[in-house]
């Protein structure tokens, strides 16, 4: 199932992104063969019993102060139980039920959605006989854990797991046709882009209602070219409140992710790219998905010979170490290069679909291999030998090697650099696994 998110929620210093982190650690593995990924404190991939869900730790997402504070927890609480398929309600046993909590308890008991009450700093037997007060709170899944030492967590995990369906098919009818999410900050500019989509052609083949309530999806036939566009601004809740939180932006970009081939990021020119677009970018990049950056906004800007390029160079920096992707400077508004931005997303779309027969590519990458050998380990020089495509959804290449353990970060970066030197893997996310051979 596309997209299952979990939420954890509970009021400060329980212990919720220490849980979180502790269940992003068993992906761990998974994701680090991504180059550059920034372990990103708000949300990530989970992995348990082989099924994959989105994270989301509320807890990134308050101010510090007092007065705020409780009024932001209750209505994250209230976007949790809209936006999230399970939520996580976490209580710590050392302080007892306090008056927030009971709160919340009373917020989340109204909720449709599974609630798992996890209460943390359980790691005697003292505080496990404590931990039974919490019971009175009224819910039918209550965990005792310890968030620090991880005792504990594989039950609830066990639990959440069970909920998520076998991988359900995609939508019918839409295999094969590029799906674009379109991502950035409120008030970027994405609803005007999908309207002079649009409104330049009037030929959209359907509405397609989107797969979860958040995202709409709209068929389109320009140019003689067949794609749907996920756009999660299009959706006007009747209650204002949630409008201006960052929270609810996210977990709407991480759901249309999910759906999406492609990522179209929207930047403003003026402000340039925020820590949430770049966590945005680097989750993009995890899930394997391709991306492509348009800086809209670009006629406003006071321009001097090279500041696309300069600009560009900046960027780039930034997003280091995934650096190959598409860059268009562009305005929604002056339906400046709206156009090359779709085409180049569709081809960024063909790159990710690239398959390399294996006797091209070890032609090629056995001579980049010997052109520069892996280091000498222990006395014992490294062997690369055959190389060959994993057949997955994002370009994925096997390199067998007689010490697949020892070839380290430097050396995968520059065999990623050779495959985008000889193969177009602009804006795709490459990864490689070294396997004993």
């Amino acid at each position: 199932m596309p997209g299952f998110t979990v939420a954890i929620v509970g009021r400060p210093n329980v212990g919720k992104s220490t849980l979180f982190n502790r269940l992003l650690e068993q992906r761990k593995a998974i994701v680090d063969d991504v180059s550059g990924v920034t372990r990103d404190r708000q949300y990530g991939i989970a992995d348990w019993n082989g099924k994959t869900f989105n994270v989301i730790d509320t807890g990134g997402f308050v101010a510090a102060s007092d007065d705020v504070f409780e009024r932001e927890i209750r209505k994250q609480v209230k976007i949790a139980m809209q936006e999230a398929n399970v939520v996580i309600f976490m209580c710590d046993v050392t302080t007892g039920i306090t008056d927030l909590d009971a709160d919340v308890a009373d917020l989340l008991r109204r909720s449709s959605k599974p609630v798992y009450l996890a209460v943390n700093k359980v790691d005697n037997h003292e505080r496990q006989l404590e931990a039974t007060e919490f019971y009175s709170l009224g819910f039918e899944h209550v965990f005792f854990l310890s968030s620090m030492s991880g005792s504990g967590t594989g039950e609830l995990l066990d639990e959440i797991a069970a909920l998520i369906p076998e991988d359900e098919q995609a939508t019918p009818g839409d295999e094969g046709i590029p799906k674009i999410a379109i991502i950035g900050q409120p008030n970027v500019g994405k609803s005007s882009l999908l309207n002079a989509l649009v409104g330049e052609e009037r030929n959209i083949v359907s509405d397609i209602a989107g797969t979860t309530r958040d995202t709409i999806h709209t068929r389109y036939n320009l140019f003689q070219k067949d794609f749907i566009l996920i756009d999660t601004a299009g959706i006007r809740r009747k209650n204002k409140v949630h409008e201006d939180l960052e929270f609810y932006s996210v977990i709407r970009a991480i759901k249309a992710l999910d759906e999406a081939d492609i990522c179209l990021l929207l930047l403003d020119a003026e402000k340039g790219i925020a820590a949430q677009d770049l966590s945005i970018f680097s989750l993009a990049a995890r899930k394997g998905k391709g991306v492509v950056i348009m800086v809209n906004k670009w006629d406003l800007i006071e321009k001097q010979t090279n500041s696309a390029r300069d600009y560009e160079k900046q960027l780039k920096e930034r997003l280091a170490p995934f650096t190959d992707v598409p860059i268009i400077f562009g305005s929604v508004t002056e339906k400046q290069r709206i156009f090359k931005t779709v085409e180049t997303a569709l081809e960024v779309y063909e790159n990710r679909q690239r398959k390399i027969p294996t006797s091209r590519l070890n032609e090629v990458m056995l001579k980049a291999i010997d052109a520069y050998r892996p280091p000498v380990v222990r006395g014992t020089a490294i062997k690369i030998k055959y190389v060959t495509q994993l057949p997955t959804q994002t370009p994925a290449f096997a390199f067998f090697a007689n010490l697949p353990d020892d070839i380290k970060t430097p050396y995968r970066n520059y065999l990623e650099n050779k495959l985008r030197e000889n193969f177009n893997f602009k804006g795709v996310p490459v990864r490689i696994f070294f396997r004993k051979k």
